[in-house]
């Protein structure tokens, strides 16, 4: 999250959010191995209000948009089949990592809404850094942080 002190700082933050200069990456656990170590997904998706969830549509579906994101295995754990991932947005779209995934076969783990395994557990998507330019100096900031190796991250030991 990020705060401005000025009213003229906050716009500047905004603009860069409107020009998508705010870079967010994340780190994800999602069921399985990934079949490739690196790649993008790029596909439709289209949300339902009245249940509050997105799915992957063929393109040219009414209403759909554009999802597009690119992931990284970081490690895979054979004994529990879990994958940790990094992902960066390329769009922002409403549960895009969730869903994406999920289209996959590799729903994140502890998601009750997407999801197949961890039911009940804390959902494993961490947004672990965040980098934007200073509202005044230009300068590019850049912020890292890593979720605690407890619970359901233990798998980052």
């Amino acid at each position: 999250m990020v705060f401005a002190k000025t009213s003229k700082a906050a716009s500047r933050l905004s603009e860069q959010v409107r020009e998508k200069l705010f870079e967010k990456e994340y780190l994800v656990i999602v069921d399985g191995k990934m079949e490739k170590n690196k790649d993008t997904f790029e596909d439709f998706l289209l949300k339902n209000e009245r249940n509050n969830m997105s799915k992957v549509v063929p393109k040219g579906t009414k209403n759909s948009k554009e999802a597009v994101l690119d992931y990284e295995v970081v490690k895979y754990n054979e004994e529990i089949d879990l994958s940790v991932v990094k992902v960066k947005l390329h769009t922002g779209r409403h549960h895009q990592i969730r869903v994406q995934f999920s289209s996959r076969g590799h729903s994140v783990y502890g998601d009750q809404k997407y999801g197949t395994r961890g039911r009940g557990k804390q959902l494993c998507l961490w947004a672990y850094k965040l980098s934007f330019f200073h509202p005044t100096t230009k300068e590019k900031l850049e912020f890292e942080t890593y979720p605690e190796k407890t619970g359901s991250w233990k798998i980052l030991e």
